[in-house]
């Protein structure tokens, strides 16, 4: 490649928005043979644009949001849902998953992780996971911290071990899989499909919980970068105020970040490097447009392929130790991309 700039991800919005309305009504209707698509909704940008385009796709009557808060979830984040919901014109329900999740033991887990770094912590206190630095400022190993902002409003920073970090985040996935379990008890009464809503970048890096919110019939958005996905709801008409909201994970009582948990660079540069990165373009080519060094992107580039590496279990199908060849024509995803 010999040329790269801040507009390679410049697309026709409404074209690429009329293909992926095209196909996914296919998918759904002809390939799965389903009467609509389920869509659990959280108020960011990612489900918002998934609804939006199976609206168009499919029309309001054949989606259904499902919105599925808990104790750590943001007030915003179900006002936004259900504005969305209203807006496309969709049937939807709200149900509470803070007592399944206090049954099944997530809280309890968690909080009993949390303590063996932080004795002092009580249901009072704040608190989430960050990794350290980010990838653009060093190369030094991911680590991960428990940051605890006590009654007092005193913020703690505290390394993680690994036994304490493993048992967290073992324990917050129990979040999106109880999550997809009513989004297929819901597909399954309706005789609907089930969308999963990564984009680019999470189903790229592996940002995603398996057989949780990775979960589906279905993946929308997962070809476009995330800044793609922010055009694409605002083209369908996603409320300006989702389409203006901050990522978030949601995920813990103190708001994080996707960065500070995961990425480590800011969306808007990572589109942008990993865009470089699959269509071959030198570090030194996407650091003249983006500002930066080329060390710092072929940080970046090295982190991409190490995500990669680590969460490529995440992407497999059951192994089977022997073929099952009779049912090979019957295998759906094999025309799914055709």
């Amino acid at each position: 490649m010999t040329g790269f700039s801040r507009n390679v991800l410049d697309f026709d919005v409404d074209a690429k928005a009329t293909q992926l309305a095209r196909h996914l009504s296919d998918v759904v209707l002809k390939r799965l043979r389903r009467r609509g698509i389920v869509v659990a909704l959280s108020g960011g940008i990612d489900s918002s644009c998934v609804a939006a385009l199976a609206v168009r796709a499919l029309g309001p009557e054949r989606v259904f949001g499902i919105m599925l808060p808990e104790r750590d979830s943001s007030d915003d984040s179900l006002r936004l849902a259900k504005q969305l919901a209203a807006q496309l014109g969709i049937k939807y329900e709200v149900q509470e998953i803070a007592s399944t999740l206090e049954a099944i033991g997530c809280y309890r887990a968690r909080e009993e992780a949390v303590r063996s770094v932080f004795p002092s912590f009580t249901r009072d206190c704040r608190w989430k996971i960050a990794m350290h630095g980010d990838r653009l400022g060093s190369d030094v190993l991911n680590v991960f911290y428990l940051v605890v902002r006590t009654p007092n409003g005193q913020e703690e920073r505290i390394r993680l071990t690994p036994s304490a970090y493993l048992q967290i985040v073992a324990a917050t996935n129990f979040k999106q899989r109880v999550r997809k379990t009513l989004e297929y008890y819901h597909a399954d009464r309706l005789v609907f499909a089930v969308a999963a809503t990564p984009n680019r970048l999470e189903y790229d890096q592996g940002f995603f919980v398996k057989l949780g919110d990775g979960a589906g019939d279905v993946k929308p958005i997962a070809s476009m970068y995330k800044s793609q996905v922010y055009r694409m709801a605002a083209h369908l008409g996603v409320p300006q105020s989702i389409v203006d909201r901050a990522p978030t994970t949601d995920t813990y009582s103190l708001e994080q970040s996707q960065q500070e948990f995961y990425f480590s660079v800011p969306y808007a540069d990572l589109d942008l490097i990993l865009w470089g990165k699959n269509h071959g373009a030198a570090p030194e080519l996407v650091a003249r447009s983006l500002s930066l060094s080329s060390e710092q992107v072929a940080r970046v580039y090295a982190d991409i392929d190490q995500k990669r590496r680590t969460t490529a279990y995440l992407h497999a199908a059951p192994f089977l130790l022997e073929p099952v060849p009779e049912l090979a024509e019957f295998d759906l995803s094999r025309t799914s991309e055709q």
